[in-house]
C-alpha cells in the first residue's frame, strides 16, 4: 500500500514495528522475535508475533498478519492515510503539511492552528486563576468538597474563571486580534458590541479532541447561577457532537479492555477515571450523537452505559441505546442503586463496589424489558403501552436473528401469544413502523384448559366449590396468571350461590368476555379427581416460574452463600417437577 518514494514509504522504513506495537500489545522477547496475546480475538496463551527483522507481525491463532500500517488499520478501525499519520506521530516522523489548494484553504487552516493555540493559553490561564488567584479560593474550597485533591485537579487541568468579565479578554487581546478571539467561542458580545468573557465565576473543564488538544470548555456555575453548566458553542475547531469527553486519557485503556464505560458528564468521567477505571468517557450531552458513536467504534463495539438515574438520565440511556442497537454495539447498562450517579455513588461506596456492579451490568434487553415491567400492564392497553415501549429498539436492529431472539424473549415476558407477537412485528417492519397495531389476539394469550375448567368449577361445582376456592387461595395458585382477576372475583363468592352477570359486571371488558366464553362452553359435570388434576397443573406452573427467577439470580452472579442457597432450592424445585 506504501508506494515507492512516498511519505507512507518513508514511515515504513523508520518505524519501529515492536515500538508502535507494543503500545497496544504487552510484548515479550521470544528468541528473535516478541510476543503477545492476539488483540484481534480472545485467547490466554499467547499466539501473536511481531518480527521485529521483518517488521510485520502475525497470529498463529487467528491468522491475522500484516506490516505495521495493517495493525495500526485494524486496531484503530481507522482508514490507510490515517495509520500512516499515527505511525509518523508515534515515530517522532514529522509530518509534511498537506499543499494548501487556495487562499481561503490556507487562512482556514491558520485559524484553526491559532484557535488551538489560543485555547491551550486559556486553560494555563484558567488553571493559574484555580492555583494561584484570590478568587479560585472558593472554587478551589468547592472541589475538594467533592473529593478532588490538587493532584486530580492538575491531572484533570481544571480551572477557574474570574468573575470579571474581561479577565480572559485582557490576558489575550495583545497576541490575539478580535476577530479570532469572536470566533474562539471564548467570548461574547453585549449590546454595545463590545467583547466580554464568556466564561464567570465558573470552574472550568478543559474539553479535548481524541488527539489531546483542548478544543472547548465546559464551565459549572458558582452559586446559583444558571445555567448550571454552561459550554463553548460550535466553532471552527469545536463541533459538541464530535467530541467524547476524556477519550483522550482513555484511548489506551479502551483498546485494552475492550469495552467503554458512557457517563453523562466531567465529574462522573473523573470520578470513574480516579477510581483506576480509565477506559470511561463522558458524552456530555442529553444524549450521545451518531458521529461520536463512530469515533467510539474505532477503539470498541462495547459500551456500557451508565447515566444518571433521573427521569433526563433515563430518557439519554434509551436514545443512546437506540442509537448504539443500529451500529451494531454489544450494549450492557448499569443502574447504580439508591438513585446515585457515578460521581456521588463512588464516594458512598468506593471502586471496588462500583467496580462488581459494573461487571454484573445487564445487557440492554434485561434493562428494557425491566422499565417496561414496571409499567402497568393489568389492562390490553397497558400490555401494548409497554410493547410499544420496546418496539423502536427491536426496530432498530439489523440482525434477523437477533430481532427474532428479542420477540422470543418480549412474548415470554410480557406473556403476548408469540406466534401473533412476530407476525405483528413482521408487518410493523414491511411498514417501516416502530409500533405494534395488533389483533385483540396478541393482547389476549390462550389461556390453559386447566384455567378455563377450575373457573367453571368454581360456578357450578357445587359439591366442592367451596372447598376448591379456599385451596386456591391459600396456595395462591391464581396469581401472576392471565386471569388472576376472574379467579379473586369467583374465590370471593364461593361461600354464596355465584350470579353470572353480577360476577361480570365487576369485571373488565376482557376478563367478562373469558368469563363467558368459558361458562358458554359445553363440558361434561367436574369431579373432584378432575379438579385436583387442574391443581397440580398449576403447581408445577408455579414451580417453573420460580425456578425461572431463581436462574436468573444464579446468572447475576450472587454472593457465595447465597449461590449456595439458590443451587440447593434449584435442585429441590427440580426434584419436585421430575416426580410430577
Amino acid at each position: 500500500m506504501a508506494e515507492a518514494g512516498s511519505f507512507a514509504e518513508k514511515v515504513k522504513q523508520q518505524a519501529d514495528i515492536v515500538r508502535v506495537i507494543g503500545e497496544y500489545v504487552r510484548l515479550r522477547k521470544t528468541g528473535q522475535n516478541f510476543t503477545g496475546l492476539c488483540p484481534f480475538h480472545q485467547e490466554k496463551t499467547p499466539s501473536f508475533a511481531v518480527h521485529p527483522l521483518r517488521q510485520i507481525y502475525h497470529c498463529f491463532g487467528c491468522g491475522a498478519g500484516g506490516d505495521v500500517f495493517k495493525f495500526v488499520m485494524e486496531v484503530d478501525k481507522c482508514p490507510f492515510p490515517e495509520a500512516v499519520r499515527t505511525v509518523a506521530e508515534k515515530c517522532g516522523i514529522a509530518i509534511p503539511r498537506p499543499p494548501e489548494r487556495s487562499p481561503e484553504e490556507r487562512r482556514e487552516n491558520q485559524q484553526r492552528s491559532a484557535l488551538v493555540e489560543m485555547h491551550g493559553e486559556a486553560a494555563t490561564f484558567f488553571s493559574r486563576q484555580l492555583h494561584e488567584g484570590a478568587e479560585g479560593k472558593v472554587a478551589m474550597a468547592y472541589l475538594e468538597d467533592r473529593g478532588l485533591d490538587r493532584e486530580a485537579m492538575k491531572r484533570f487541568g481544571l480551572g477557574f474563571a474570574p468573575f470579571s468579565g474581561d479577565a480572559l479578554r485582557r490576558h489575550l487581546k495583545s497576541k490575539y486580534p478580535e476577530k479570532l478571539l469572536e470566533a474562539s467561542g471564548l467570548f461574547s458580545r453585549d449590546q454595545s458590541g463590545r467583547l466580554y468573557d464568556r466564561f464567570r465565576r465558573r470552574i472550568m473543564f478543559p474539553i479535548a479532541n481524541d488527539a489531546g488538544k483542548i478544543i472547548a470548555f465546559g464551565g459549572r456555575a458558582m452559586g446559583d447561577d444558571m445555567p448550571k453548566y454552561l459550554n463553548s458553542p460550535e466553532s471552527p475547531i469545536y463541533s459538541k457532537s464530535n467530541v467524547l469527553y476524556h477519550l483522550d486519557r482513555a484511548k489506551e485503556a479502551l483498546r485494552r479492555n475492550d469495552f467503554a464505560i458512557l457517563v453523562e458528564g466531567y465529574m462522573d468521567a473523573i470520578a470513574v477515571a480516579r477510581a483506576g477505571i480509565a477506559n470511561v468517557v463522558a458524552s456530555c450531552g442529553t444524549s450521545l450523537a451518531e458521529p461520536q458513536i463512530k469515533l467510539l467504534a474505532r477503539f470498541t463495539h462495547r459500551v456500557v452505559v451508565n447515566y444518571d438515574p433521573d427521569t433526563a438520565g433515563q430518557a439519554a440511556t434509551e436514545r443512546s441505546l437506540a442509537l448504539l442497537l443500529e451500529k451494531e454495539f454489544d450494549v450492557r447498562v448499569l443502574a447504580l442503586p439508591g438513585n446515585a450517579d457515578p460521581d456521588k455513588f463512588l464516594k458512598e461506596q468506593g471502586a471496588a463496589a462500583y467496580g462488581k456492579l459494573l461487571a454484573q451490568a445487564p445487557p440492554y434487553l434485561d434493562y428494557l424489558i425491566a422499565r417496561a415491567r414496571r409499567m402497568d400492564r393489568s389492562t390490553a392497553e397497558g400490555k401494548l403501552a409497554a410493547l410499544n415501549f420496546l418496539m423502536p429498539y427491536l426496530q432498530r436492529l439489523p440482525n434477523k436473528l437477533l430481532r427474532s431472539e428479542w420477540a422470543s424473549r418480549i412474548a415470554s415476558e410480557l406473556r403476548v401469544d408469540e406466534p401473533v407477537l412476530r407476525e405483528a412485528l413482521r408487518r410493523a417492519a414491511a411498514e417501516r413502523r416502530s409500533e405494534v397495531k395488533p389483533k385483540t389476539e396478541l393482547l389476549v394469550p390462550p389461556i390453559r384448559p386447566a384455567e378455563r375448567r377450575l373457573m367453571r368449577m368454581l360456578v357450578e361445582a357445587e359439591g366442592f366449590r367451596e372447598k376448591l376456592g379456599e385451596m386456591l387461595a391459600a396456595e395462591a395458585l391464581h396469581r401472576g396468571l392471565e386471569t388472576e382477576r376472574i379467579f379473586d372475583a369467583l374465590i370471593s363468592k364461593v361461600g354464596e350461590h355465584p350470579d353470572a352477570a353480577t360476577l361480570a359486571a365487576a369485571l373488565e371488558d376482557r376478563d367478562r368476555r373469558v368469563l363467558f366464553e368459558v361458562l358458554f362452553e359445553e363440558a361434561e359435570e367436574a369431579t373432584w379427581e378432575e379438579a385436583e388434576s387442574c391443581l397440580a397443573v398449576l403447581r408445577s406452573r408455579s414451580v417453573e416460574n420460580e425456578l425461572a427467577e431463581l436462574q436468573k439470580k444464579i446468572e447475576a452472579k450472587a454472593a457465595p452463600t447465597e449461590l449456595n442457597r439458590l443451587l440447593a432450592r434449584r435442585l429441590e424445585l427440580q426434584k419436585i417437577l421430575a416426580q410430577r
